[in-house]
């Protein structure tokens, strides 16, 4: 796990309309990045203390997989059923963590 990333995007949902848009989203996308090379996998979570706030975390092979599809042109178009849903309350869209330790 050491070398790894995830890759955290935040989203949200202000009612059950929108929660079913993201959840929707969520799926189309995941399809799309299954078989991109070096991901690994990725989950929609939800917060217990905020119900309209959302993340996406994507786990990477390493930050080389996730630049390299980051950096290609499907990046755009495979993400933006999400897009519309960023969470605007946070002050960044997104965040990057390498694994450091794991068990």
């Amino acid at each position: 796990m050491p070398g790894e990333v995830r890759v955290l995007v935040y989203q949200a949902a202000h009612d059950e309309e929108q929660l079913a848009a993201v959840r929707d989203a969520y799926h189309l996308v995941s399809k799309r990045l299954a078989v991109v090379p070096g991901m690994l996998g990725n989950e929609l979570l939800r917060s217990p203390a905020d119900p309209t706030a959302l993340v996406v975390v994507s786990r990477w092979e390493s930050m080389a997989a996730f630049r390299t599809w980051e950096e290609g042109a499907e990046h755009r178009e495979d993400t933006a059923p999400l897009r519309p849903f960023r969470d605007t309350r946070t002050s960044a869209p997104f965040a990057l963590y390498e694994v450091d330790a794991a068990y």
